[in-house]
C-alpha cells in the first residue's frame, strides 16, 4: 500500500506540475492523446480530414472553373462544394461539443486528483500522526504547532506535512529552474564571442567598405 506520506508529496508534486505546464496545454494534450485511440471520436476526425482534402480540391477545381462558359461543369463542383461545406460545418460543430465535453470530464478528474485530494487528505487524515519527533528534542509550543490541528502532540500532523512538501516542491522547482537558467545563459555567452570572432574573421561587410572608401577619398 502506497505510504501517506508519499501520498501527499505526489499530490503536491502532481498539483505543482499542472500549475507550471498549464491546464490548456495539458488538455490539448491528452485530447491528442485520446485522438490515437480507436474511438468513434477519432474515427470522425479521420473522415472529416478527408472530406476537407475532397473538399478542398473541389473548390481547386471551382475556381479554375469558369462560370459562363463551362457551366454545367461550374454548377455541378458548385453543389458538391456545398454539400461538402455542410457536412464539414456539421462534423466541426460535432467534434467542439466532443472537445468541450472531454475538457470537462478532465478538468474535473484533474481537480479531483490535486486540489480534492490537497482539501480531502488533511481531512481525513487530521488525528493521524506521520511520525513522531524525537522525544525532548522540541519546545512544547514547537510539538503543538507541528501537531496542529488534532494530530497527537509530540508528532507531525498531516497538515505539516503537506505545506513541507508544498515548500520542498517549490525549493526544487525554483533550484532546477536557476540552474537550467544559468546553462542556457552560459551558452548563450559562449556563442556570442564566437560569432564575434567569426565575423572578425570575415572582415569587414560590404557596407563598411564603402564607407571607408567614401572617407578615403
Amino acid at each position: 500500500m502506497l505510504s501517506l506520506l508519499l501520498l501527499v508529496l505526489l499530490v503536491e508534486l502532481g498539483a505543482h506540475l499542472v500549475n507550471t505546464v498549464g491546464a490548456a496545454t495539458i488538455n490539448s494534450l491528452l485530447w491528442n492523446l485520446y485522438l490515437a485511440l480507436p474511438t468513434q471520436t477519432s474515427k470522425q476526425v479521420a473522415e472529416q480530414k478527408k472530406l476537407q482534402r475532397e473538399y478542398l480540391t473541389i473548390r481547386r477545381d471551382l475556381n479554375a472553373t469558369s462560370s459562363q462558359d463551362q457551366f454545367a461543369k461550374w454548377a455541378k463542383l458548385r453543389r458538391q462544394h456545398d454539400k461538402l461545406l455542410e457536412q464539414l460545418e456539421k462534423m466541426k460543430s460535432s467534434q467542439e461539443a466532443s472537445k468541450a465535453n472531454f475538457d470537462r470530464t478532465v478538468n474535473i478528474l484533474r481537480w479531483l486528483g490535486t486540489t480534492g485530494l490537497k482539501f480531502l487528505l488533511p481531512f481525513w487524515y487530521a488525528k493521524q500522526p506521520m511520525f513522531w519527533l524525537p522525544q525532548g528534542w522540541f519546545p512544547y509550543y514547537v510539538e503543538w504547532i507541528l501537531s496542529f490541528p488534532r494530530a497527537p502532540v509530540g508528532s507531525v500532523s498531516i497538515a505539516s506535512w503537506q505545506t513541507a512538501c508544498t515548500g520542498v516542491v517549490l525549493l526544487v522547482s525554483d533550484t532546477i529552474a536557476a540552474i537550467l537558467g544559468l546553462v542556457l545563459g552560459a551558452k548563450m555567452a559562449q556563442k556570442q564571442p564566437a560569432k564575434a570572432a567569426t565575423e572578425k574573421d570575415q572582415g569587414p561587410t560590404p557596407t563598411s567598405r564603402e564607407a571607408k572608401s567614401k572617407k578615403d577619398s
